[in-house]
């Protein structure tokens, strides 16, 4: 059956699937400020990847699975990973040298809107309604308010490093659209493939640049770093692509919306961030952008009709 079929069975386990993909990935915000305090970037990245994989691989070995080992999938899970997590989170990485925190959380939920222009313009492999780009504008909406908005003031002081992280979301978009290719193996086969090739490809780097061994990180981001790595790594990418293969494209990218209401509940438990005064309103956006993109077509008619007081068709 074609994902985004208006006809598609969805229930409420699918959209719980997407739920529990936002609360692992929004924790990536906290986690990563507090590792990042102690561990440089990029051994944190081949760090988390690395515990990621080898956490997959002790859950795979348990279940009498194993990794491919033809060259065919090597090549699908090392070309998803890179514009997946490697290229665009050091686009990104980069850019934040430049571009405040806020209005880069703004410009990388973008992802959505790509992702539908992509399907829209180039792919057509999924129903590109308009409702879902109202969705996706919405969730933009919401997102920009929550951050707040007198943060995009801030915009265009550096155009250059604003535009690789729009290309950085660009990137994720299109790793979203490659992933349908993978949805053939077992999803925790492709996320402890992905992250082991990730993992790896960065280790050298961590060596060279960042000499691990002379580090000396605390015990909270220790902590942090194994969190990320099993939530945020490990189970996030497994989900992930559950949901690719349930709910398709433009339904998992309402993901990235969700994931900033969730990560700012967390900044305010865990480091003590003060409460957005907005947060009322943007979340109230973001829940009607994601329901906009997420739910089926069919559903809203029944629920007009319903409310006109027609009998349900058939």
């Amino acid at each position: 059956m074609p994902h985004d079929d208006p006809h598609a069975r969805r229930g409420w386990r699918d959209y719980g699937l997407l739920l529990a993909l936002a609360c692992c990935w929004s924790s990536t915000y906290p986690l990563t400020k507090i590792g990042l305090g102690s561990i440089p970037p990029v051994t944190f990245i081949s760090a988390r990847s690395l515990i990621a994989a080898g956490f997959l691989l002790v859950i795979l070995r348990a279940r009498g699975l194993r990794l491919p080992t033809d060259g065919k999938a090597w090549k699908l899970f090392a070309f998803q990973q890179t514009i997946n997590s490697t290229i665009p989170f050091l686009m990104i990485t980069w850019a934040q040298q430049y571009v405040a925190a806020a209005p880069t959380v703004v410009l990388a939920s973008t992802t959505p809107i790509f992702a539908f222009l992509i399907t829209w313009a180039v792919t057509r492999h999924e129903p590109a309604t308009p409702l879902k780009l109202i969705g996706a504008i919405l969730g933009l909406a919401g997102t920009a308010v929550t951050i707040g908005l007198d943060t995009l003031g801030g915009l265009s002081s550096n155009l250059f490093a604003e535009m690789v992280i729009l290309i950085a979301t660009v990137s994720f978009a299109c790793a979203t659209i490659f992933g349908l290719k993978l949805t053939d193996y077992d999803p925790m086969v492709v996320a402890a493939g992905s992250l082991l090739f990730g993992g790896t490809v960065l280790l050298p780097l961590a060596l060279i640049v960042d000499h691990p061994w002379t580090l000396r990180p605390t015990a909270e981001a220790l902590v942090a770093i194994a969190a990320m790595g099993i939530f945020s790594s490990a189970f996030g990418l497994m989900l992930f692509y559950m949901c690719l293969t349930r709910l398709g494209t433009l339904t998992t990218n309402a993901q990235g919306y969700l994931r900033i209401p969730i990560g700012v509940g967390l900044s305010v438990l865990l480091l003590g961030e003060p409460v957005p005064p907005n947060l009322a309103l943007g979340l109230i956006l973001v829940m009607a952008g994601v329901a906009a993109m997420t739910i089926p077509r069919d559903h809203y008619r029944k629920w007009i009709e319903r409310l006109r007081g027609k009998p349900k068709a058939g």
